[in-house]
């Protein structure tokens, strides 16, 4: 029965795929539905994203991607996304209208748009699976996905913000990189990486890997010069397809964080070396190298001499935006300073994916035909699981790309197991490597193992859970709606979600260009009440709004044990901040400025 089972899904897989979406989608519609009830966008991206798409709907330029309803007081923040992600949520709102009412359709598209891209990533896994491993090998890559939780947690209904995309993206570049028709696989790998480059920068370390890969195939086998060539014209055309049509007004500027004059000049002069090392292509493989080590060696020349202010940190924020809050953002830490927990659910698929590609190059060290491409995934995937010893959030990307070397580990030792004459050998070797294989040993297993670090939680400790849980609710926030349209001035983590669900305006969100904003913030609330009130009137604020306890406050206390915020959660009053009552279950304080 297994093997007919298997046989019908290899022989039609594509069906398969849309039948395994269907079955996630139901499953993660399941999962989310009070929060999509609630309108629970949970991330200040996604909340952001949503106040954008309305902003473009009701009539704010294509090419102007400033948000006006943070910091008003000096002309709204620049922000440095496209809309390319905007499209399918509004296309979605503006048909749901014909049927219902806004705020239906509004839940309706934030529940349906993450979910999407979804299926652009189980078909591009499917097909480099199916290319590098075997026929049946997508089955267990995609038993894999179902157990990465950092992944799929990018494509969960409210999960509005651009993620899902870009690992779609990067999914169809090593799909690209597998695909043994050399002229599509390189333009697949072009404009997927032009695609993810035009919706932001994040995936730009594996696009850079990928074209390193396809090179240096090329240097191993001069017929890889159509798969640079094609590569090469991909890129660069669909970078300046993607510049013209989604890169914002802001963005036209030699900035360093987004698609611009920067990226997409370097995007053409690598494409048009590309072309030329694909026509000029040696004989000997000595001179290959030599002619891509030169090529690279006049990009990166021409980025250092061009654009040499995009030499260190991309975001380009000041020292004291960074000692204040960059340095502090969590995802941005190594694996190694989360808990033992955390890094295990993390990093433990990626690292068993990465035996699985090591035991697959080996497999394919005599197979000339599929080794580079195998080594060219192979590589991106080391690198990604490497990165995540830089800062966690490559985890999504580095389980990603692992479940293909699960895949790997599992086709190749289950066989040795399944035909073993000893049916003890057959069923217990059989879980073991199913288990290990799909990621899902780790899992379990943590179910098991008791913490003895994990300490009971203090008074402390729930205060801040209920407050993290509470204060962005709609509930919390219909009392701070009610009050009349004013510009508040709060913590930069609830800035995104005042915006998306109330009238009024904040003073800016968790975004690096909106740096002197997030230095006011920080300021205000550490030091004392005088420097408080002076940053508060220098923004023009009508309102003082804050969750006690929550993660941010917490971080103001201890910086600050006699700060400005210290001092309001211990009840300090002060002359110029008139209280506002919005009830006494409220997990939020408000207060009126008197100027």
């Amino acid at each position: 029965m297994a093997e007919r089972l298997l046989a019908w899904t290899e022989r039609h897989w594509r069906l398969a795929v849309l039948l395994i979406w269907l079955c996630a989608c139901a499953v993660f519609l399941w999962q989310r539905w009070g929060q999509i009830q609630a309108f629970g966008l949970s991330d200040t991206d996604d909340n952001l994203r949503i106040a954008q798409v309305r902003a473009w709907l009701h009539g704010q330029s294509w090419y102007d991607l400033r948000q006006y309803r943070f910091d008003p007081a000096f002309g709204g923040a620049n922000i440095h996304w496209s809309r390319i992600v905007d499209l399918p949520i509004a296309a979605l709102i503006t048909v749901g209208r014909w049927f219902m009412s806004g705020a239906a359709a509004e839940k309706m598209a934030v529940a349906v748009a993450p979910m999407l891209p979804y299926l652009v990533l189980l078909g591009a896994l499917t097909v480099t699976a199916r290319r590098l491993v075997g026929p049946g090998a997508f089955v267990a890559a995609l038993l894999a996905l179902y157990f990465a939780g950092s992944t799929n947690g990018m494509f969960m209904p409210t999960r509005i913000d651009h993620h899902g995309w870009q690992l779609a993206m990067l999914a169809l570049v090593i799909a690209g990189l597998a695909d043994p028709d050399r002229r599509r696989g390189g333009l697949t790998t072009g404009l997927a990486a032009a695609f993810s480059l035009s919706i932001g920068l994040e995936m730009l370390i594996y696009i850079a890997l990928a074209a390193a890969a396809q090179v240096l195939m090329w240097v191993a086998d001069p017929r890889q010069r159509e798969r640079i060539a094609t590569f090469g014209i991909g890129l660069a055309g669909g970078c300046s397809l993607g510049f013209l049509l989604f890169a914002s007004n802001a963005n036209w500027l030699a900035v360093c964080d987004a698609l611009s004059p920067v990226w997409l000049s370097d995007a053409l002069v690598g494409g048009a070396l590309l072309v030329l090392l694909a026509w000029k292509s040696p004989k000997q493989w000595p001179a290959r190298l030599a002619l891509a080590a030169a090529a690279g060696l006049v990009v990166a020349g021409f980025h250092a001499l061009a654009w040499p202010h995009c030499l260190s940190r991309l975001e380009g924020v000041s020292p004291e935006v960074e000692r204040l809050w960059l340095s502090n953002v969590r995802e941005a830490r190594p694996i190694t300073r989360h808990p033992w927990r955390t890094a295990l659910a993390i990093g433990s698929l990626p690292a068993v994916g990465l035996l699985g590609w090591l035991l697959l190059i080996w497999h394919r060290r005599r197979d000339p035909e599929r080794l580079p491409a195998t080594v060219a995934v192979g590589m991106v995937a080391a690198t990604a699981f490497a990165l995540l010893f830089w800062q966690t959030r490559a985890g999504p990307a580095a389980q990603l790309l692992g479940t293909i070397g699960c895949a790997a580990l599992v086709t190749t030792l289950l066989p040795y197991v399944w035909n073993h004459r000893n049916s003890f050998v057959t069923v217990l070797g059989s879980t073991a490597v199913i288990l290990l294989g799909s990621g899902a040993a780790v899992p379990v297993a943590m179910r098991f193992i008791h913490d003895p670090e994990v300490k009971p939680l203090t008074e402390r400790d729930k205060l801040n859970n209920r407050a993290n849980r509470l204060c962005p609710t709609m509930w919390a926030m219909r009392p701070v709606a009610m009050q009349p349209k004013g510009n508040v001035f709060t913590f930069i983590d609830l800035g995104p979600r005042l915006i998306a669900v109330t009238h009024h305006s904040a003073l800016g969100g968790p975004y690096h260009r909106n740096g002197q904003a997030i230095a006011d913030s920080m300021n205000a609330f550490r030091g004392s009440p005088e420097q408080a009130r002076a940053l508060i009137l220098k923004h023009r604020s009508d309102y003082l709004l804050v969750c006690p306890h929550m993660n941010q406050a917490t971080v103001f206390r201890a910086a600050a044990p006699k700060g400005f915020y210290a001092q309001l959660e211990n009840g300090a009053s002060f002359p110029w901040l008139q209280p506002i009552d919005l009830g006494k279950d409220s997990p939020l304080k408000m207060w009126r400025v008197v100027r």
